[in-house]
């Protein structure tokens, strides 16, 4: 009866030893329980002791070592798996910051894809503009050579004359070629017009010359009345104004072909009491590039400041048709 009893007894002490100490074991070891260290410390005395318990107790002792090794090998397993799962876990909070595959913020993709679609449609557009500037480009070009060409055509007999000067030299236009000209149509009994243009395109002449790196200008004067204005008319009036002023002038025919050139209208009013007449004429000063080709023009309102700036610009600008 004590021997089943002890088995019985033995059993159930295993048991309960086993659960005891295999959750002593799966707690922390730094937490050490006095009174579980006690029973742990009696339970071994009386296994080791002699009587009637010993049986008994060495049974329980057998059972509860190997109920405390499948504790303790649970309780391991547990916490492993506890750890597994708490660096599963940990994993999934941090994420590596060039790992691949790694979830991206819910805003990341749509942002992404709103910055793909403006590089491309920047990409596609600057593509557009360049061909669209490169077309322009050589029309331009096409257009510039096709001008240059017409005005070369038109350089060759523009505007040409056949004068006399105001020292009885001929003169013709070939002569004033390599050279930016002043030229202006007037006639010396003009009473206001005439000289104040010829003062005006005299200071202009002086405003450039003032720029020792800008070519010099020739400014010319030619007659339109022809009658009146012999050589020694025409070389008295140019010395009013500018010293490098050459004066013109010629048969009624050579002045006319002159003046036909460069669209140059003019007519004789009637003649008074003492054989006098206005001329009516066309008031313009017409700029000449060194190729002999007409440039541009200057009228009335247009100031020797003025002048002067649009000859400088033309000047920095000019490309020589026959170079």
């Amino acid at each position: 009866m004590l021997w089943s009893f002890g088995n019985n007894r033995g059993s159930w002490l295993g048991q309960r030893y086993a659960i005891l100490w295999g959750r002593y074991q799966s707690v922390n070891k730094k937490v050490k329980h006095p009174l579980l260290l006690t029973c742990h410390k009696h339970f071994v005395c009386l296994v080791s002791s002699t009587g009637w318990w010993q049986k008994p107790l060495q049974k329980a002792w057998h059972v509860g070592n190997a109920n405390v090794s499948k504790s303790a090998s649970a309780s391991t397993e547990g916490i492993f798996c506890g750890t597994r799962g708490l660096l599963y876990s940990s994993r999934i909070g941090y994420q590596r910051p060039f790992s691949q595959g790694s979830p991206q913020s819910p805003g990341s993709s749509p942002r992404f894809q709103l910055k793909t679609r403006l590089l491309i449609t920047f990409l596609f557009g600057s593509g557009i503009v360049a061909a669209w500037l490169y077309v322009r480009a050589e029309k331009e070009q096409r257009e510039k050579l096709l001008r240059l060409e017409e005005l070369r055509k038109l350089a060759i007999g523009q505007g040409d004359f056949h004068l006399v000067d105001h020292t009885g030299r001929p003169r013709s236009k070939a002569d004033l070629r390599g050279s930016w000209v002043l030229l202006y149509f007037g006639f010396t009994h003009c009473p206001d017009i005439c000289p104040e243009e010829l003062e005006k395109m005299s200071r202009v002449v002086d405003l450039l010359d003032q720029d020792a790196n800008l070519p010099r200008v020739q400014p010319v004067f030619i007659t339109v009345d022809p009658e009146r204005d012999d050589v020694a008319a025409v070389a008295k009036y140019v010395q009013e104004f500018h010293p490098r002023l050459l004066g013109l002038t010629g048969t009624p025919e050579q002045v006319r072909e002159a003046g036909r050139g460069y669209r140059v209208y003019y007519s004789a009013g009637p003649k008074d009491q003492d054989n006098d007449y206005i001329v009516d004429h066309t008031v313009i000063i017409y700029l000449l590039s060194p190729d002999g080709l007409f440039t541009d023009y200057y009228q009335r309102n247009k100031t020797d400041a003025k002048i002067a700036e649009s000859i400088k610009k033309h000047m920095e600008t000019y490309k020589s048709l026959f170079g």
